[in-house]
């Protein structure tokens, strides 16, 4: 699961921030998505000049960063502390599924994944700016759990967001079946009955009677 976040402390004027990003948008929601967006298009549809794109936007898994960021932002995307893992998971699986199925968030996602495998500073940007925020916020949420005891010591919490940003990818990049709500509560529910199976003991086996307790 991914965050938005920022990209640079200083950046180019609102109205050209603002331009860009609407073009990138309208060119995602178009036919052909993620796929056919290029900075030229950007550019002319922002009706600036590419370098100007270029300066402030290196690439464009940069643009589809802030463009994740800025629709995020608007539908407040984030883990809250209800006090229940299972209810924080909920709110964040259910809200980021529905800023995919709404908003031109989920094509730029799509579009981020495909530029990091090809070209490697591209994917060192996506792993470092995109992934890391969102692992730490997930990490968080279920650490808090943790210390509530609602998850075990030795519960594998990398290997959960693992499973539950792989299942929602593979379900983004494939669009073999949608992104509903009934898709949010199956990632949770596998995830907590995870987490309740490793608190249940451990059931014993029955013991085998040999042939001499048989006589």
């Amino acid at each position: 699961m991914a965050h938005p976040s920022r990209l640079r402390s200083t950046g180019p004027s609102s109205r050209t921030q603002r331009a860009v990003l609407k073009a990138a948008v309208d060119l995602l929601n178009a036919k052909g998505g993620h796929a056919s967006v290029t900075i030229e298009k950007i550019a002319a549809r922002a009706k600036v000049a590419k370098t100007t794109v270029y300066r402030w936007w290196p690439s464009k898994i940069a643009i589809f960063m802030e463009v994740f960021e800025q629709l995020a932002t608007k539908r407040l995307l984030g883990f809250a502390d209800s006090g229940s893992v299972e209810l924080d998971l909920r709110h964040v699986l259910r809200g980021l599924l529905r800023l995919f199925r709404s908003t031109a968030a989920g094509a730029a996602v799509a579009g981020m994944i495909a530029e990091a495998q090809l070209n490697p500073r591209s994917a060192a940007l996506f792993r470092e700016e995109f992934i890391a925020r969102g692992r730490i916020l997930s990490r968080q949420a279920l650490e808090r759990a943790k210390f509530r005891g609602e998850v075990p010591h030795d519960f594998d919490i990398e290997l959960a967001i693992d499973v539950m940003s792989g299942a929602i990818w593979y379900r983004l990049l494939l669009g073999h079946a949608p992104l509903d709500d009934a898709y949010a509560e199956g990632i949770i529910r596998l995830v907590i009955d995870g987490i309740r199976s490793r608190r249940m003991p451990a059931a014993r086996a029955p013991l085998l009677k040999t042939s001499s307790d048989r006589d």
